[in-house]
């Protein structure tokens, strides 16, 4: 059962007129966002920035920055943003050799180095104490600019936000984001959690 329970998507006209984003990104309203637009301010500002930094502004794909997302929800253990973030790798063109290996991005070939680098900075990035060494830079350099470095940890900030607040508030997880879950991660042994 949530913290908080979520509103209904007519609760706030300004935030669901900006949620429609979420139409495209995920085919619905998420249930974290509903419950944001307890304070409109923060489901707009949420928003908001969600648009922000999921905009493409380089090489840094729609597809590749839900796998980071992917990433660093792993490793901090948000299920809700796990399932969220592989959803959204799949509506945005991620190969389905990548969506159902994602686990094993490290070595498997439906990956690049340049992918491999971006995915190893999510880890490392989402990690507490911060695990982002010398190494690590010196691979994001090799393969990506200042600008696309920085739209890789937008993301990856996005997303250390958003698994704070989906696992504390144990938002409930949406029937086609399990669905996505269960298909791609399932192998891993995915599962719903507290998000019921």
């Amino acid at each position: 059962m949530p913290l908080v329970t979520p509103l209904n998507p007519d609760h706030d006209p300004e935030t669901k007129e900006l949620a429609t984003f979420f139409n495209e990104t995920l085919g619905f309203c998420p249930n974290s966002v509903l419950t944001m637009q307890r304070r409109p301010a923060i489901s707009k500002a949420f928003i908001n920035l969600n648009k922000a930094v999921m905009a493409n502004e380089g090489r840094v794909t729609s597809a590749l920055k839900r796998m980071i997302a992917w990433v660093s929800s792993n490793a901090t253990g948000c299920r809700y943003c796990q399932a969220h973030a592989i959803r959204a790798a799949e509506r945005y063109g991620a190969e389905q050799e990548q969506l159902y290996n994602i686990w094993e991005y490290r070595t498997h070939p439906a990956f690049s180095d340049a992918e491999r680098a971006a995915l190893d900075f999510s880890l490392a990035a989402s990690q507490v104490p911060n695990a982002v060494d010398q190494e690590i830079q010196d691979r994001l350099h090799k393969y990506w600019d200042d600008g696309e470095i920085v739209e890789m940890l937008g993301v990856i900030s996005l997303f250390g936000y958003l698994n704070r607040w989906n696992d504390s508030m144990a938002t409930k997880l949406e029937s086609d984001a399990i669905d996505s879950g269960n298909q791609f991660l399932g192998k891993h042994g995915f599962e719903v959690g507290k998000h019921v």
